[in-house]
């Protein structure tokens, strides 16, 4: 009974310890340069339907439920999607917008985990006809997930799906 009582207090004071070093928080992003105006991309990352034109995930479900409520491009719009095991379930809402150079929203994770972060694409002009594209979003982990971030990187699971996005986008700007 005192090796079980002892292995059970080594498990708690693991546990106790991971959830101390662990990651409370993240933020992944990547960038592009795009040989385009910032008036021909904005509305590519203003309008919510305009996104789904290049978002990786959109391709791994072609099929997936949409549904826009709202008015496309203000802040209270919202992308509802219902799709495969790839892409899951969950909504994005516009928060803020910055004429031109900032769309800000919150996105809600529904299935196949319920998670809230908050997501940004930033646009800036670089040289004439230039335009630079950040992606990004970022949030809080939570016990007992903080501790999965020990083993799991936010930052792999998702930067390829950015980078392939933007791939995208970058494609379909400069055709």
């Amino acid at each position: 009974m005192t090796i079980v009582v002892y292995i059970l207090a080594a498990i708690i004071v693991l546990i106790i310890f991971l959830a101390a070093i662990a990651p409370k928080t993240y933020d992944v992003s990547r960038s592009v340069e795009i040989n385009g105006t910032k008036e021909k991309i904005w509305p590519y990352l203003k309008f919510l339907e305009k996104q789904r034109e290049w978002s990786p995930w959109a391709r791994k479900d072609p099929n997936m439920d949409t549904k826009l409520i709202g008015t496309d491009g203000e802040v209270g719009a919202i992308s509802y999607w219902n799709g495969n095991k790839d892409v899951g379930e969950g909504e994005q809402e516009i928060t803020k917008i910055v004429e031109g150079e900032r769309a800000e929203g919150e996105l809600r994770f529904l299935k196949p985990m319920k998670s809230q972060s908050d997501c940004y694409l930033i646009l800036e002009e670089q040289s004439s006809g230039k335009s630079k594209v950040t992606w990004g979003f970022k949030g809080k982990s939570t016990f007992p997930f903080s501790i999965l971030m020990l083993f799991m990187s936010m930052d792999k699971m998702v930067g390829k799906d950015f980078e392939e996005g933007l791939r995208t986008l970058k494609s379909k700007m400069e055709q």
